[in-house]
């Protein structure tokens, strides 16, 4: 049995932890500690702080939202690095900027820990079910000491390099998540326009070539969204920036992300921010068209 800490115990951090609190010892902490109450009952160990809950243990796991909550949960007198223990292995699962985790990743070497970023793919059925893709970025023998951990956590546990290069790569997916479902979305409306039953026209669109697992999956979403969105727009757009960041760094063009950025601004400019992703269909549906000089038709983006 493995002592673990981990921090943020949100939509996906919740059921990532109670995968790991049915065989190890779990500490326990949350900006909002009755969204604990569920793990508590399981057995989790309730701590108040993140360098309580990293005190206690010999692996330290967070996810939280973005560079600020990861910056609110490791500082100051009440922060992970404060608790951390010479040797521990740090594994962040937050989806942040890659600059921003490799800072982090030397300041935990300096107390004599190893860090590494651990973003993950998938929602939050995988999440409960153990079948996250997890990218993990960091040193070599830190990733091995945790791999039983973080395999059952997910189906492809993969090493991708040092630090910082799992959230390059965790950002990479994501442009094509968003990308797949905003094209989706214009096709299925397109379809639905001309007359064509958007159930039937969804059930055709992801049995052809088109139809990828992820579409498979979220297709029916699109027509019948969830209550809780199993990855929300705000989320989505604050990896798009992300995505978009890191591109200016490296010279990579990247228009499709360019447009998917825009989409989901208006998508939060309307109200679907904690919606799942597969509302870019009803954002779509609420944009008026316009034809360009051309002859195109191209999307008004403003509200």
């Amino acid at each position: 049995m493995t002592d673990i800490a981990f921090v943020g115990l949100g939509a996906m951090g919740a059921p990532i932890a109670a995968r790991l609190l049915e065989r190890n010892r779990v500490y326990g902490t949350n900006r909002s500690p009755a969204k604990a109450g569920a793990l508590v009952e399981q057995g989790m160990i309730w701590r108040d702080t993140p360098r309580e809950a990293a005190a206690a243990a010999q692996v330290v796991f967070s996810m939280v939202t973005d560079d600020a909550a990861l910056a609110a949960v490791t500082e100051g007198p009440d922060g992970i690095l404060a608790g951390l223990r010479p040797g521990a292995v740090y594994v962040d699962m937050s989806t942040v900027s890659p600059d921003a985790s490799r800072d982090l990743a030397a300041r935990v070497a300096e107390r004599g820990g190893a860090m590494l970023d651990a973003p993950v793919s998938g929602s939050v059925p995988a999440a409960e079910a153990g079948k996250l893709a997890v990218m993990v970025g960091g040193p070599e023998e830190a990733f091995l000491a945790v791999s039983p951990l973080l395999e059952r956590l997910g189906t492809g546990v993969t090493h991708v390099g040092g630090n910082g290069q799992g959230l390059q790569l965790k950002l990479a997916i994501n442009i094509s998540l968003a990308v797949q479902m905003l094209a989706f979305s214009e096709g299925l409306l397109l379809a639905e326009r001309g007359g064509v039953d958007p159930r039937l026209a969804a059930r055709v669109m992801t049995g052809s070539a088109i139809g990828s697992p992820m579409l498979q999956a979220r297709a029916a979403l699109a027509l019948d969204p969830p209550a809780q969105a199993w990855f929300d727009m705000r989320l989505m757009h604050k990896d798009i920036r992300l995505s978009l960041h890191a591109a200016r760094e490296a010279g990579v063009p990247l228009p499709s992300a360019a447009v998917a950025d825009v989409i989901l601004e208006r998508a939060e400019e309307l109200g679907f921010g904690e919606s799942d992703i597969a509302s870019l269909y009803q954002v779509l549906a609420r944009t008026p068209a316009r034809p360009s000089a051309d002859g195109a038709v191209l999307q008004e983006h403003t509200v």
